[in-house]
């Protein structure tokens, strides 16, 4: 059933949601101009802020700011979560009921922005700030401007020193062949090497993906280009580390709960920043005594996966000034900071790089030392859909008898057919 609604959206999202927009004339010119006064009553619609404490750092301390400077903008928040944030939207551009600004997810911007949904923005938002070099590169579809970073997620892979020093090992692996290596020495007692699947398996095989040099899509988002050689050896590699016994997929931890490195029934996993933040709730001493270290996942060449949350504004807001002040607030210093801090997540901007957060924050300060090696996930407008079927394609590879090989032929021809259908 849940296969089903998702093909359900994915067809409202290729479809009717572009045909709605087109009947309706959406978009910034229709709906007034943005360099009028910031007023009027708008909608924010986001993922992040989770919970009470987030609910207080968005609506008492950075809606507060923005409601000091724009006195005349009333902002209503409607909180969703990831896992229906694309439904969400996705309705909302069927019926043309778009909320004024949208929180996003990195790959997000290519589909969205070739539906009409967003609205560019002003060139001069880029250098507002300084920005990280490969920052905005997912706020960009055809050569525009159409969203600001709030939050980086980069993903890492964490390790026990202490596990470490145990074996003798005193460095950490610098291509897959040690990584395989140490997994296995590691692997002992019901504690295995290497976790790499506690972490989504989409964003798990395309860090892998981009480490041994390959890539997602053609630079016009109109070509499937994971299909080649080292889309199937990051697939293959899952498979030995399984067969060697050093790494098991039924032994994810949930999202929340203390992870396999934390409780030592893992020496190494693929994680992300957030992780310092869980273990000073979770495992304080861990911290304190330093016993977590981190690298960057490295083949052919290093690569960190760089997720996160962007904000854009709807081509359709009523209040188009109004939208486009909120979206440039929420990428502020200030705002940014507040919003790293209450996810463990990495701020963008170099202004923020001697903060104190990121200096205590050792996953969030090496992955600010590593942009350079940043990859994004996305880069076609099909994106929507095929990030769905990445997971459940290449899943039985794992866990089942299929090739690597065949697993990426299969995905590679859904994300060809989702393609050409855009």
């Amino acid at each position: 059933m849940e296969l089903k609604r998702r093909s359900l959206l994915a067809a409202i999202g290729a479809g009717t949601a572009a045909a709605a927009l087109s009947g309706c004339g959406t978009g910034s010119s229709a709906a007034g101009s943005a360099d009028g006064p910031a007023e009027g009553e708008i909608t924010l619609l986001t993922p992040i802020y989770e919970g009470a404490d987030g609910k207080t750092l968005l609506e008492k301390q950075i809606l507060g700011g923005f409601r000091k400077k724009h006195p005349d903008v009333k902002v209503n928040v409607d909180y969703t979560t990831y896992a229906q944030l694309n439904e969400k939207i996705t309705t909302g551009l069927a019926g043309g009921l778009l909320p004024d600004v949208l929180m996003m997810g990195v790959g997000w911007i290519p589909p969205f922005a070739a539906k009409k949904a967003i609205a560019p923005l002003p060139e001069k938002f880029a250098t507002t700030h300084d920005y990280e070099k490969r920052v905005l590169e997912p706020s960009r579809y055809d050569g525009k401007l159409y969203a600001l970073p709030v939050v980086l997620d980069t993903r890492i892979v964490v390790y026990r020193k202490d596990h470490f020093a145990e074996a003798g090992i005193k460095k950490t692996p610098a291509n897959w062949a040690e990584l395989r290596a140490i997994a296995k020495q590691l692997t002992k007692g019901g504690r295995i090497g290497f976790d790499p699947f506690s972490i989504d398996l989409r964003q798990c095989w395309e860090t892998f993906l981009f480490a041994n040099g390959g890539q997602l899509f053609s630079e016009d988002g109109k070509k499937v280009l994971f299909t080649d050689s080292r889309g199937v050896e990051a697939l293959q590699f899952f498979k030995d580390l399984s067969k060697d016994g050093s790494a098991d997929y039924t032994k994810k931890t949930d999202a929340g709960a203390p992870s396999n490195v934390q409780t030592g029934k893992a020496s190494m996993m693929m994680t992300t920043s957030a992780l310092w933040e869980q273990c000073r709730e979770q495992s304080p001493d861990l911290l304190k005594d330093d016993t977590l270290g981190c690298f960057v996942l490295a083949n052919r060449k290093p690569a960190m996966l760089q997720g996160g949350t962007l904000v854009s504004q709807s081509a359709s807001s009523k209040h188009p000034a109004a939208a486009r002040a909120l979206v440039e607030y929420l990428s502020t210093p200030e705002s940014i900071l507040g919003a790293a801090k209450q996810r463990g997540s990495v701020p963008g901007l170099k202004d923020l790089n001697d903060s104190g957060y990121v200096k205590e924050n050792k996953f969030v300060d090496l992955s600010l030392q590593n942009m350079s090696a940043a990859r994004s996930e996305g880069g076609t407008a099909a994106w929507m859909e095929i990030r769905e079927k990445i997971k459940p394609t290449l899943e039985p590879a794992i866990v089942g008898g299929q090739s690597a090989k065949d697993a990426i032929a299969e995905l590679g021809r859904l994300a060809e057919a989702a393609i050409g259908r855009m």
